[in-house]
């Protein structure tokens, strides 16, 4: 109940990403040395059928599921099944979430945005241009579709200045959510030592940029 906003969903996680954050909380689906066995398409789709009437949604996220090159097939197919759609993204291929878009297979979307311009390659350790990321951006505000902005911010990698103008790139957005890093599983455990923001700190921050982005949640 709360993956997907105001619903009860299962989640399919996709292996694979093409940012490899050093904060990332699913390393097993980043780093290869670290991935398991894959479930069969065949498993996933049983489980919904029996699931029916008892879920509401199906929220797809990962690593990043726009590097699936079946992502496509795969969304229709549960879009057959009755079920609404969530996905996750880091932004980096415009061109696959405007098809989802376009072909309406998707009831809400929620991305990540890693950084403003300057630090993104620095956090994200991809050489993928932040052009893609504003793309992304303008097409899910321009979309109708329920969405979700949200950044994971912790003190070493990102400061007050940098999450004002991640809110200024958003300007208007419906909604932006901070999440506080917790320092649990991560993908660099030499994060581990630094400090987090507070909630109070949080708070703080939400009402600095709420000329930018009016509707902001702490998570």
């Amino acid at each position: 109940m709360i993956d997907y906003p105001g619903e009860i969903c299962a989640i399919v996680f996709t292996q694979g990403c093409n940012f490899r954050c050093p904060y990332c909380h699913n390393p097993e689906l980043v780093n290869p040395e670290l991935y398991g066995e894959n479930l069969q398409e065949e498993t996933i789709f049983s489980f919904l059928a029996m699931r029916r009437g008892k879920i509401d949604a199906v929220t797809i996220t990962g690593g990043e599921p726009t590097i699936q090159h079946d992502l496509i097939e795969f969304v229709k197919r549960v879009r057959k099944t009755g079920y609404s759609i969530k996905i996750d993204t880091n932004g980096s291929n415009p061109e696959v979430i405007e098809k989802l878009i376009s072909m309406k297979l998707l009831d809400y979307i929620a991305m990540d945005i890693k950084s403003p311009a300057d630090k993104f390659k620095m956090i994200t350790k991809s050489h993928i241009s932040y052009d893609k990321i504003t793309q992304t951006t303008e097409l899910i505000m321009k979309s109708g579709i329920p969405y979700e902005f949200r950044t994971t911010v912790l003190k070493k990698l990102l400061d007050e200045n940098d999450i004002l103008n991640i809110a200024n790139s958003i300007r208007n957005a419906k909604l932006y959510i901070l999440q506080q890093f917790i320092p649990s599983k991560v993908l660099d455990r030499g994060l581990m030592q630094y400090e987090s923001y507070s909630r109070e700190e949080l708070e703080s921050l939400s009402k600095k940029i709420t000329q930018s982005v009016s509707n902001i949640l702490i998570r």
